[in-house]
Formats: C-alpha cells, sequence, structure tokens
C-alpha cells in the first residue's frame, strides 16, 4: 500500500525534495531492472569533447548518460580507441565493452566497502532544510528552525485564514489554490470544505477558552449592543465586551452574536443579555452599557440597572450605567434640522438618480460641466437614513448649481432643478452643518470612541446652536429650533459620563468643564451641574479607595513624605526598643513620640486633588495625546485614581463596534450562505473578531469593514470623461 506523501519523509532529516541524489533518476523494481539497463554508447563519439560536438553542429552527438552509476564511475578514453572505467572509491579498473551495458559496475557499486563508508559519513553530515521565521512583524528578529512539514499546524492557519478574511469553507477545495498550496510545498495534502468547517468549530472553542480566561482577571467590562435582522429574516443581537489588558490597551471582544426570537421586547433582551453574562462569567463585573435610542433599550437598561443595584454592583448608583449612543443622537438631532428642507432635498435626489439612470444622460451632463470649467468628477446619491450622505449628495451637488439648468434645456424629461432660493438654502445649510460632518468623522474613524473626546465637540454644538437660532433666514432659525429641541432631550441634563472623561483627560480636567457648562446649560444652571460634576467625581473615587486600596482608606490619602518620617521615626523607636529590650523606651525616644504627636498635622491630600491641582497638559506636544499612555506612565504617582480613568475611558460611546460586527455578518451571510444556522453564524463572526485580535489584525479590520461606509452611506456617481 502506497504511504501519502506526508508519511514518506516523517522519519527522515532531510526533505526528498531537497535530496540532489534524486535529479533525473528513476527506479522501477529491483536489481533484475539493472540488468536491463544499457547504455548504447560509441567509442569514438565518447571520445570527442564538447568543444568539438558545438563546432560541428551537423555531425551526430555524444548521448546523454542516464544511469546513475556513472556518477561514481570515471571514464577515461584510452589510445587504442577504448575507454577505461575506473571506480571512484577503490580504484578497480575495467574496459568497457562495446554493448555500454553497466551492469558489472552496478553490482560492484552495491558491494563496495569504500562507497558505503562515503555514503554513510554523507547521511551523517547532511544538512536539513531551514526554515526561517521572523517572530513579530515590527521586531525585525529572525529565528532559524529546521523545517518540518506539519499539517496540523497547517489545518489550524487554514481555520484562521477562513475566519478572520471570511472565506467560504469552499474555498480550500478550488482547484486552483491546491496546485498553489502544492507548488508551495509538495507535501500539502488536500483540506476538504468538511475538515474546514471542523477546524474552524475547533479554533472558536479554543479562543473562547483564551478569552474567558483573560476576562478573569478583568475588573470591569463595559458592554456595547444592538439589534440587527440578516437576509436571513432572523434577528440576530451582538454583544461587544470592551476592557483594560494587563498592558494597559484597550481592547474589544465579540463576546456573542445570538438570534432573539421576537418580540423584542426590553424584558427579552434584558434576559438575553443576561444569560450571555452569566455564561461568560462576567456577571459581577458588568460597568456599564452603550445602546442606541430605541425605547425597548431603555426598558432593557432600566430592568437590568435595577438588578445589578440589589446586588450592589454599580458605583455611584449607576449614575452612568446607561450609555446613549452620542452618534445616534447626533443622527437624530440633524434628521430634525434636515426636515426643514425637505422638499429640496427630494428634488436633487431624485435629480440625480435620474442622471445615474443611463450613461448616456451622464455624458451630456459631463458635457456641460467640461464647458463651464468645473473641476468636480462626481456626484453623490445619499442613504435617506444617513444625514451625512444627505450633506455630502447636497454638497456636492451646489457645485454644479449651474449645470442643472443647462441640462435641463436640452433634456426635457429633467424637472429636478431647484430654484435660485432653494440653492441659497442648500449652501446655507451646507455651511451650518458643517460642523456635525466633521463630529461624525472624528466619531466614526476612531477605531475606540471614548468619552473623553465628545465634550468639547458636545459644548461646540450647542454654541452654533445658539447662534443660528437669530439668524435672519427663517430655515436656519427654525432648523435651529428644531435641533436645540432633540439637543435639550437627550443632553438638556447633566450628561455625567461624557464629563468626568473629560475630566480625566489630562489636557482639560476642570478647565474644559468650567468653560464649557455655561455654554451648555447657562450660566445660571452651570454652577449646579458643575457641583453635581464634583460630587459625582468625589464618590466615585472614595469608592475606588475603598475597593482597591491594598492597605487602609487612610494610609493612601497621607502623602509620600509624612508616610516617610512616620516609618522613620517608628523604625527609630522599634531599634532602640531592640537595643534595651524588654519594651522598655528611653528618654530620648519617649520624647521624640511626645513631639510627634504634638506637631500639627499638615492637611490630607488625595490623588484626586493633587492631579487636579497640576496644571494640564497643553501645547502642540498634546495635540494627539494617547489619554491611556500617559495614565499608565502615571500609574505608580496614581495608583487608585489610574484605575478609575482606566475604567471610565473603556467605556465606549457609541456602539460603532456593532456597526462593524453587522458589516462583517453581512458580508458572511449572503445570498449563496443565507441557509447558515444560527450557530454556525455565531461562530464564524465571534471568530472572526478573536482571530483578528490574536493576529494583530484590529487595526487593518477597522480599515477595511464597512464602518465608515455605514456611516457615509452614499453613493458616488462619477461623471464620464
Amino acid at each position: 500500500m502506497s504511504s501519502s506523501p506526508y508519511n514518506s519523509h516523517q522519519g527522515s532529516s532531510t526533505s526528498p525534495i531537497m535530496d540532489p541524489s534524486n535529479e533525473d533518476v528513476i527506479l522501477v523494481g529491483g536489481e533484475e531492472e539493472d540488468d536491463e539497463m544499457h547504455e548504447d554508447v560509441d567509442i569514438e563519439i565518447l571520445a570527442e569533447n564538447k568543444e568539438t560536438n558545438e563546432a560541428k553542429p551537423f555531425q551526430k552527438k555524444s548521448r546523454t548518460l542516464k544511469s546513475k552509476v556513472w556518477s561514481d564511475m570515471d571514464r577515461e578514453p584510452q589510445t587504442d580507441g577504448s575507454i577505461k572505467v575506473t571506480c571512484k572509491h577503490c580504484k578497480e579498473v575495467w574496459k568497457m565493452n562495446a554493448s555500454g551495458t553497466t551492469t558489472t559496475y552496478t553490482r560492484h557499486l552495491k558491494n563496495c566497502l569504500q562507497k558505503k563508508l562515503v555514503d554513510e559519513g554523507n547521511k551523517r553530515m547532511q544538512q536539513q532544510v531551514l526554515s526561517f521565521t521572523t517572530e513579530t512583524p515590527s521586531d525585525g528578529m529572525t529565528s532559524i528552525t529546521n523545517f518540518r512539514y506539519d499539517h496540523a499546524k497547517v489545518r489550524e492557519l487554514a481555520s484562521h485564514m477562513v475566519l478572520a478574511y471570511e472565506y467560504p469553507f469552499a474555498m480550500l477545495d478550488h482547484e486552483i489554490f491546491n496546485k498553489f498550496m502544492k507548488a508551495v510545498s509538495p507535501y500539502y495534502i488536500k483540506i476538504s470544505r468538511q475538515t474546514v468547517k471542523k477546524d474552524c468549530i475547533s479554533t472558536y472553542e479554543l479562543e473562547k477558552k483564551k478569552l474567558m480566561s483573560l476576562l478573569k482577571g478583568v475588573s470591569k467590562i463595559s458592554i456595547t449592543t444592538d439589534l440587527w435582522k440578516s437576509n436571513q429574516k432572523i434577528q440576530y443581537m451582538v454583544v461587544t465586551g470592551h476592557f483594560i489588558d494587563f498592558n494597559w490597551v484597550l481592547q474589544k471582544r465579540v463576546l456573542n452574536f445570538c438570534n432573539v426570537p421576537p418580540p423584542h421586547t426590553g424584558v427579552i433582551i434584558a434576559d438575553a443579555l443576561n444569560k450571555c453574562f452569566n455564561e461568560w462569567g462576567i456577571e459581577n463585573k458588568i460597568y456599564s452599557i452603550t445602546v442606541d435610542n430605541a425605547s425597548y433599550n431603555d426598558v432593557c437598561v432600566r430592568r437590568l440597572k435595577d438588578d445589578f443595584l440589589l446586588r450592589k454592583q454599580l458605583n455611584v448608583g449607576g449614575k452612568y450605567f446607561h450609555v446613549r449612543c452620542c452618534a445616534h443622537i447626533l443622527n437624530l438631532l440633524v434628521q430634525d434640522g434636515l426636515s426643514q428642507i425637505g422638499e429640496v432635498i427630494d428634488i436633487v435626489r431624485e435629480g440625480i438618480k435620474y442622471l445615474n439612470y443611463s450613461e448616456s444622460r451622464l455624458i451630456e451632463f459631463s458635457k456641460i460641466k467640461k464647458q463651464l470649467r468645473l473641476s468636480p468628477r462626481k456626484l453623490i446619491l445619499d442613504c435617506p437614513t444617513r444625514w451625512n450622505g444627505t450633506y455630502l449628495m447636497l454638497a456636492s451637488a451646489v457645485e454644479f448649481k449651474d449645470v442643472f439648468g443647462r441640462y435641463a434645456d436640452i433634456d426635457l424629461g429633467f424637472h429636478y432643478v431647484p430654484s435660485e432660493y432653494d440653492w441659497m438654502r442648500v449652501e446655507e445649510v451646507c455651511q451650518f452643518l458643517g460642523i456635525f460632518h466633521e463630529i461624525t468623522n472624528m466619531i466614526s474613524g476612531s477605531e475606540y470612541p471614548t468619552a473623553n473626546i465628545f465634550l468639547p465637540e458636545l459644548y461646540r454644538i450647542k454654541e452654533l446652536l445658539n447662534e443660528k437660532s437669530v439668524n435672519p433666514s427663517s430655515h436656519i432659525r427654525a432648523m435651529a429650533a428644531s435641533m436645540a429641541s432633540k439637543f435639550d432631550k437627550y443632553w438638556g441634563e447633566s450628561n455625567i459620563l461624557l464629563s468626568l472623561g473629560a475630566i480625566l483627560d489630562p489636557r482639560y480636567k476642570m478647565v474644559l468643564i468650567d468653560y464649557a457648562f455655561p455654554i451648555i446649560y447657562g450660566s445660571e444652571a452651570a454652577p449646579i451641574y458643575i457641583a453635581e460634576i464634583k460630587e459625582v467625581l468625589n464618590d466615585l473615587y472614595n469608592e475606588y479607595v475603598s475597593s482597591f486600596t491594598p492597605c487602609s482608606a487612610e494610609d493612601v490619602q497621607l502623602p509620600k513624605r509624612r508616610k516617610a518620617e512616620i516609618s522613620h521615626a517608628c523604625s527609630s523607636t522599634s531599634m532602640v526598643v531592640e537595643e534595651i529590650g524588654k519594651n522598655v523606651l528611653t528618654g530620648k525616644a519617649k520624647f521624640e513620640m511626645h513631639v510627634s504627636s504634638q506637631e500639627e498635622m499638615p492637611p490630607e491630600e488625595s490623588e484626586l486633588d493633587i492631579y487636579l491641582s497640576e496644571k494640564r497638559c497643553s501645547g502642540a506636544t498634546s495635540a494627539n495625546l494617547d489619554v491611556l499612555s500617559w495614565w499608565r506612565q502615571e500609574r505608580w504617582r496614581f495608583r487608585v485614581l489610574s484605575k478609575l480613568a482606566a475604567d471610565i475611558l473603556a467605556i465606549p460611546v457609541t456602539t460603532v463596534a456593532s456597526e462593524s460586527t453587522f458589516s462583517a455578518g453581512g458580508r458572511v451571510i449572503d445570498d449563496r450562505r443565507a441557509s447558515m444556522s444560527v450557530d454556525t453564524v455565531q461562530m464564524l463572526l465571534c471568530a472572526n473578531n478573536w482571530v483578528r485580535n490574536l493576529h494583530g489584525l484590529s487595526k487593518s479590520h477597522l480599515k477595511e469593514s464597512s464602518i465608515v461606509d455605514d456611516f457615509k452611506a452614499y453613493e458616488e456617481v462619477i461623471l464620464p470623461d
């Protein structure tokens, strides 16, 4: 029975593909075949050298020697026309006969003692195939190891490839892929789609155990969750955990991508989340939950909050447990404003649809653009549910406003030309919404949008709405009034999380709060909200002191200099006691103790007081400050406050993580794979996130995924040249 290529080389220290003795050798059968091997050698032809053959191209050329015996035999032409054959090892000599048979030489080599000794030495000296591997892409360190084909490792990495890049299981059945792998390594064994599916499940289970082990060492986990309906008409719920790891790196892991059958009430969603928390063993570590503004989410979070409060698991009474998605609020805010010019938006949108329907229309439209010497080359067609796509559509259309009118003159079916007054309204609206577009890009373009980045933009939104509320244009005033109403609904009360995040940013501290709150809440109400934030911050810090300090809370409050003095005094006293013995104090030691007790104690200063009293980080170097890295460097000075800052900064203020997973879900559950089970879908999407993090592909995944595209949600209409 023939063995596979993998089994055939297991015991060999040298890969067969690297063995030079295998070149141009075909052995069939045993010694009997050797007896039939002949070399029809023309004696006169052998006597001619290579140069003679090349100089006489029309003469008969010498035949190529094919037998393997000639690698161990020397041939020397003699003056009488004969050829002498000599063994290279033992120097035994034969006269080559006219028939050219090699049986005599073959038999001799099998029994030649000198050849056996040489072969044995070569076998010991033979070098193994070397494998060069780089440990990490950045460190530049390369290790050299002996190569040995490991089919189990190939299967493992094949499952990682399928999971990370969302390939179908059948990809490994593709004929060209298998030819490619055979060209890379002749030992490669084809992996069937059934096998790779089993391997993906094994990878999912292995990585899940690793993640569960990692989460055991995490003290606080923040959650983002959302619902999504696939093309299977099945409703999925994604649950994503955000936490700080041991290296002070902010991590994001998809915990569940599970089916939640209807009805989707707040109680049912809360039960599904509780089931997820219990499965992962994190039911006592939940710090916050970020959701959009759907009504069922309010019920869900309220139910979870009540349960956690009963178990006394929330800090400061859970005042920042429920986090509303800032991107979703911003979208609702601007949609309300855009409704004031809805009729103009509809005209522009339908006009672009009309042009995009026919290539000939776009060509004519482009000709007019060239006549007017306009530089833009594309129009934007928006998705009505994404306001920033609508903003870009209007901004691009304004640049072609003269083209719209001229095209209507040559195409009588084009009835989508706004009036001059409408174009003026569109220009003013685009100028108004520019700041909102920048904020949306900032949030959606960040891999981990945290609480410290949003308050500086929040006050700017309120300031802009206040300015536009007295604008001379009635439609701008109407937009500002509508948007201000929505702003006050969601941000009219002090948003504790955004404020805490800004204070714990060393670039802002309380300076930003003192500056922004009068703009957001008015000069009369601002002091009340500022006092509330200070109270919450102090209460939260005190809770962390009692929870995380290894020694007593009072000891943490003492300044380092004072603790050193007390420690020195105590150590001096103990030395005196040791010298005198039997707990007898000298007069000097007793006097020192009396003086220490009578000296006025300096006022106690906490880590929070020290942090807030120090100057904030300012200047050009702080523009792109990594706040989490700053706290990591300062963790030895602020042992308790740094833990508080890490937990607050790990709270996401948007559900961008959910958008990312849903984008991947749309690619995985395509029309050809719509029959996949919900368990398989969860395995593929959870393991996709885990494997990409395992191989350090999370950042590239953000660029490749449709997070930003989901927030853009528009189609580019390219005009022909």
